[in-house]
């Protein structure tokens, strides 16, 4: 009788697996080259946003005489910053269109639509004739740019820093987030940049007539470049693989579920953010006016110290952004809420001071305690959130929050020193902040190395 014979089974060499990574778990490998492209597209439109940003904060008092009526310039820059804030008003409706909308269709459709509302928005109010041409009619339509800018902005960096961080591997998710602010810092240079070079070579009359126009219009052709980087690239990986778990109609998340399914992520988004975005604006938005209307600091001198510290700001993010890959999110952000307790006071009685150099000290000192921010948001954020809604969830909370609380620091800081005399205000108001955003940290988990909530591993290729 034959004997039989048995063939052994085939050898399997198993596929190396990310350590965060649960039992039998998909591991994503990201290629460099298309990580960098996604990083470039996202900061670019983020740059563009804070270009306008830029220029209007730092040209605020001429925006004033330009669109409002003749008489008190306290009550011309609450005008003005009054626009500047009801863009904010209409940013948590954008993000209940395009943060939705992105978790339906993508996040690269989403991220070139609002590209192109912003720039148009921008470059719209290039094209306003003054109030004294028009009357009434400059200020509404300057009000109408600012609320097509507001909107499209609500669907921006909810997009843009998910778009990095589902493209970015695990372990360097912190650094490649924080070129989004670098993006940021870029733009908010470039616009601030542009208004400091004017007002040294314009005169006032030209400032005034004509001068003021050109940062606005130079929105068109930057919206067309960054059009073109973010058509070019493909959807990430992490919502390509949400696709693929669904059948060819995929189920709709009601808004409903992106909020009350996940309120914890919600307040903690909405506490960061907060902190984040307050003090943010406070040194970026209106330290310059404050520097020039309320100390009767020279101007010139006043844009090129605040310049300086974001070009310091910049040095520092990408290093930053690696530190939070390395010790995690949660000691950087705390890191930034102590030192905003702690030095808000010292730093604005040193800008008080008047002098160059204590100026930029309590300016700068501000700048870096700032970056603690700048450099972790961006990969924090998106992290609390999982895939299906993390574009919707992080859009409506993220916005929510820039919209009562960092959009109106400007007009609400103000306001509280035309109203009370106290010029420590600024500080008192980043000091109630730091109190927030302390809390917020308390209660966040670790997200540094980790997957995505909802997405396999990502390493790097």
């Amino acid at each position: 009788m034959a004997s039989a014979t048995v063939t052994p089974p085939p050898t399997i060499h198993p596929v190396p697996v990310h350590p965060a990574a649960p039992e039998n778990a998909d591991v994503t490998v990201t290629d460099p080259a298309l990580v960098k492209r996604a990083v470039k597209a996202a900061a670019l439109g983020n740059a563009m946003e804070w270009f306008d940003f830029g220029v209007y904060s730092y040209i605020a008092v001429t925006l004033g005489k330009v669109f409002f009526p003749s008489g008190n310039p306290t009550a011309q820059l609450l005008s003005t910053f009054g626009a500047f804030a009801a863009a904010f008003l209409v940013r948590p409706l954008g993000g209940m269109v395009f943060g939705p909308l992105g978790d339906r269709v993508g996040r690269q459709k989403v991220l070139a639509l609002t590209m192109i509302m912003m720039a148009a928005g921008t470059f719209a109010i290039g094209l306003i004739p003054s109030y004294a041409s028009i009357g009434v009619g400059a200020p509404l339509l300057l009000l109408a740019a600012r609320l097509v800018q507001g909107f499209s902005t609500g669907g921006e960096y909810a997009g843009a820093s998910t778009f990095i961080a589902e493209y970015a591997p695990d372990k360097r998710r912190g650094f490649l987030g924080s070129w989004l602010e670098f993006g940021t810092l870029a733009g908010y240079i470039g616009g601030a940049g542009l208004v400091t070079l004017m007002t040294a070579l314009l005169s006032t009359e030209d400032l005034l007539s004509w001068g003021w126009r050109i940062p606005f219009l130079i929105a068109g052709p930057m919206g067309l470049i960054g059009l073109y980087l973010r058509m070019r690239l493909e959807e990430t990986p992490a919502f390509a693989a949400e696709l693929e778990k669904a059948e060819a109609d995929r189920p709709k998340v009601p808004l409903r579920e992106m909020i009350t399914g996940q309120w914890r992520a919600l307040l903690l988004c909405v506490g960061l953010v907060l902190v984040f975005n307050v003090t943010d604006y406070m040194l970026l938005s209106y330290m310059p006016s404050y520097l020039t209307s309320e100390l009767k600091y020279d101007a010139t001198h006043g844009l090129l110290v605040v310049l300086g510290v974001m070009v310091l700001m910049m040095a520092v993010q990408p290093f930053a952004g690696a530190l939070t890959d390395r010790v995690g999110r949660r000691p950087v952000i705390a890191a930034g809420c102590a030192g905003f307790l702690v030095l808000s006071v010292p730093a604005l009685l040193l800008i008080r001071q008047g002098s160059l150099f204590a100026v930029a000290l309590g300016m700068g000192a501000l700048g870096l305690l700032l970056v603690c921010f700048t450099a972790a948001m961006p990969a924090a954020l998106p992290e609390l959130f999982p895939t299906k809604v993390r574009y919707g969830s992080l859009s409506i909370g993220f916005n929510v929050s820039v919209s009562v609380f960092g959009g109106t620091t400007p007009l609400v800081v103000t306001a509280l020193i035309g109203a009370t005399g106290n010029m420590m205000m600024p500080a008192y108001y980043m000091m109630a902040a730091a109190v927030v955003g302390g809390v917020a940290v308390w209660f966040m988990a670790e997200s540094a190395g980790r997957p995505l909530p909802g997405s396999a591993p990502a390493v790097e290729g």
